[in-house]
């Protein structure tokens, strides 16, 4: 098959696309023909080995990417909730990169069923997503109806799932973003939107019960600002190093995107309510992932950039 994967770690220049060993299903595990594979920037962090990503952590070489949508190509032993050509989308285990490829492996019970009315691209776009959301947002802020938050990093593909859900549930949602995504965000439900480049978040914000930070390093330490006594910061991307957080009369927690079916069901819930709808999606071939690794690591892609495989 072909596949995306490193021999060494260092800038997009060090992927190659080229030939790879086909996997094999075992038992508990279906193989899938790839449609389509998202672009994380956490998969630019793996690449480089930067930030979460420690070097002695990973093993060489590797194929990238981590959520995809497909087609089931063949059954392990002992799987018996999907059948061959069914149409599947996923995230794959913690710690596992294997998606930027035609095929890919992964235990049954971490895949969900696709909707006919999705198209692959769409799935592969809100998986992680949708997981990371979620498991931060309902999971880990538990944030409830009228209270308000400010979601660091709106128009990413977590921020912009981030921002319907939060609207969804009734809290008030501020939202940082360039002023080309301001529209975009309004029409997902943010009810302030902040210019982060010629406004200074902390000092037009204030009084937050819950933030949610995409963005990291600086951005991290410089939200504390804005929580109320008591208030919940949420990262997903972490503060620099070797720094401490400056309060300790707020909750700090990185949440743990679980892997798994009831996630996925739950985005597919979402969704079909209404209240969910796909981010904006930039679509490139897999053989151009250079260039879409070039434009995840700006930090300015508004909503998700997808691979096309198949």
């Amino acid at each position: 098959m072909k596949a995306v994967f490193i021999e060494e770690f260092g800038a997009p220049e060090v992927m190659k696309y080229g030939d790879w060993p086909d996997p094999v299903a075992g038992p508990g595990e279906i193989l899938v023909d790839v449609h389509a594979a998202s672009v994380n920037p956490a998969d630019a962090k793996v690449r480089s080995a930067t930030g979460n990503y420690d070097p002695k952590d990973l093993q060489l070489p590797m194929i990238l990417g981590r959520d995809f949508s497909g087609t089931v190509r063949a059954l392990g032993d002992g799987v018996t909730d999907f059948q061959v050509g069914d149409a599947v989308f996923a995230v794959l285990d913690r710690g596992v990169e294997a998606a930027y490829a035609e095929q890919v492996v992964i235990p049954a019970k971490l895949a969900a069923k696709k909707p006919a009315d999705w198209s692959h691209v769409e799935a592969a776009a809100l998986a992680l997503t949708g997981l990371t959301a979620l498991v931060s947002i309902e999971d880990t802020i538990k944030l409830r109806a009228d209270e308000k938050i400010l979601i660091q990093g709106g128009a990413g593909g977590v921020g912009s799932f981030a921002v319907q859900l939060c609207h969804y549930i009734g809290a008030h949602v501020v939202a940082t973003a360039s002023p080309r995504n301001h529209d975009y965000l309004h029409d997902f439900g943010a009810d302030e939107i902040i210019d982060y480049n010629t406004v200074d978040f902390a000092t037009a914000v204030s009084d937050c019960d819950a933030v949610f930070d995409t963005v990291g390093y600086d951005v991290q330490l410089r939200s504390y600002e804005v929580l109320k006594p008591g208030g919940r910061l949420a990262w997903i991307s972490p503060a620099p190093k070797g720094s401490t957080p400056p309060r300790d009369d707020v909750t700090v927690v990185r949440p743990q995107v679980a892997r798994d079916r009831e996630h996925l069901e739950r985005v597919i819930e979402l969704v079909g309510l209404g209240v969910i709808k796909p981010p904006a999606i930039e679509t490139m071939p897999l053989s151009e992932v250079v260039e879409a690794h070039r434009k995840i690591e700006t930090g300015h892609v508004r909503g998700k950039i997808v691979l096309t495989i198949r």
